[in-house]
């Protein structure tokens, strides 16, 4: 006989089950006997546990952001240069990929679209990652001597998340041309920085992007 599962066990098998579903079909081929089906749990506990579908799929974004940003800010705090932290972030584009987490990050994202009392909580989950950057930068921009005036924290944040999601964007619909050279010429200008940085070249050095 098949023992019951405890409440926190059919919270997580429904997150789980959502999980998978979101990065294989997307949240537009869930339906809810699908996913309670893929869960093995009653799909009437959708409801009673999570209120809606909708809100079962934030929490899914919200869990699977959770343990990468906790990632993210370990690697941003390892006392390595900024280069190579560069480096090891650029590297999980690939990891987020394999995974599925830019899939459901997206997919969320257009959830929201339709759904505007959804976006808040997107939102946040956005500002989760700009936060964790933004802190890396300014320790990393102090370091090179980037002045603020001529290089707004905001702005580069700004600047790094957008070309990011773009890059996210356009690998999920099989477009790469560009990319490798792109992240080539911003390595470039990061060895750059970091030779001036040890030969104790000026203030505010920012050197070509080329």
């Amino acid at each position: 006989m098949t023992r019951p599962m405890a409440q926190n066990e059919t919270v997580d098998a429904f997150l789980d089950a959502a999980e998978r579903l979101l990065i294989s079909v997307g949240y537009a081929g869930i339906s809810a006997r699908r996913l309670a089906e893929e869960a093995g749990a009653n799909h009437g506990l959708i409801h009673y546990y999570f209120g809606s579908m909708e809100q079962l799929f934030l929490q899914v974004l919200e869990r699977f952001t959770d343990r990468l940003i906790v990632r993210q800010q370990a690697m941003y705090a390892a006392d390595a240069p900024f280069l190579e932290k560069w480096r090891a972030a650029m590297g999980y584009l690939d990891a987020d990929f394999e995974s599925g987490y830019q899939k459901v990050w997206l997919e969320l994202q257009a959830l929201a679209w339709n759904h505007p009392e959804l976006r808040e909580r997107v939102a946040h989950v956005h500002d989760q990652w700009r936060t964790a950057l933004a802190e890396a930068l300014t320790r990393a921009m102090g370091e090179y001597g980037l002045g603020a005036e001529q290089f707004p924290v905001e702005a580069i944040v700004t600047l790094v998340t957008t070309f990011n999601e773009g890059i996210i964007l356009e690998r999920l619909s099989g477009i790469s041309k560009g990319h490798s050279e792109l992240l080539a010429m911003i390595d470039r200008w990061l060895v750059r920085l970091e030779e001036a940085k040890a030969d104790g070249r000026g203030k505010n050095y920012a050197g070509p992007l080329s």
